[in-house]
């Protein structure tokens, strides 16, 4: 039930198919593509197009965390470009249920995320349209920032909220976190509730030294941390 998700935001650029590859053959889940306008947050990074570049290397769903301003723009063609998975934002879109509606026409996974002083509350009228909660454990915008502890509580609140929809109304929603989730602190992070993790430094970081194998040995550590916990959900 765990979804180990390592971010390309921390990848080597210079050979990034080759990041992939290794990464999915290592036994990661998801891969995480973080997109940055440089106006939603202070960092620009990749587009429609490299996710179109990356989508035949690997059958591994792709997960688009949009961290741009406006969304919709671009949602149609991340789908096209072969995301299974879109997240963004509330406070940058307009109308949030319309954007979730448009995710999901568009054959994608539909996910919101919360930074970490937003409030949970965005979620609570549109459950219905909701795969994906994921929460910030860092301000977004730069990979390698160390997990903000307040976080735990965020997510446990969250798995609350998460669990009583799912018990209402049988819907399943991912709780996803994403900033400083490492080897030593990925065990805390699942007690409090996550069932998906984004690594992006602890993972690629890994492999520096040219040597994939690395990626095996700390995505094997990740899961061994994670082996207690039997979710039910």
């Amino acid at each position: 039930m765990h979804v180990i998700a390592p971010s390309i935001l921390s990848a080597n650029f210079a050979k990034l198919g080759e990041e992939i590859v290794n990464v999915i053959a290592a036994g990661a889940d998801w891969i995480h593509f973080d997109v940055m306008d440089n106006h939603y947050v202070p960092n620009l990074t990749i587009g429609p197009l490299v996710c179109d570049a990356i989508r035949p290397l690997t059958q591994a769903p792709i997960d688009v965390h949009l961290m741009v301003k406006p969304v919709d723009r671009l949602v149609p063609d991340f789908a096209k470009a072969g995301a299974n998975i879109i997240t963004f934002h509330p406070e940058a879109s307009e109308h949030i249920d319309r954007t979730l509606s448009l995710i999901r026409e568009h054959g994608c996974q539909a996910g919101l995320v919360f930074n970490p002083a937003t409030p949970l509350d965005y979620m609570d009228y549109v459950l219905d349209k909701l795969d994906v909660v994921l929460l910030m454990s860092v301000n977004p915008g730069f990979g390698g920032q160390k997990f903000i502890p307040s976080t735990l509580d965020k997510l446990r609140a969250a798995r609350a909220r998460l669990d009583a929809h799912q018990r209402d109304s049988g819907h399943r929603i991912r709780l996803e976190v994403d900033g400083g989730v490492k080897i030593d602190n990925i065990a805390e992070i699942a007690r409090a509730g996550a069932d998906a993790f984004v690594a992006g430094s602890a993972v690629f970081g890994a492999g520096r030294d040219d040597d994939a194998h690395r990626y095996d040995t700390v995505i094997a550590a990740l899961r061994e941390q994670l082996a207690p916990f039997v979710n039910p959900r």
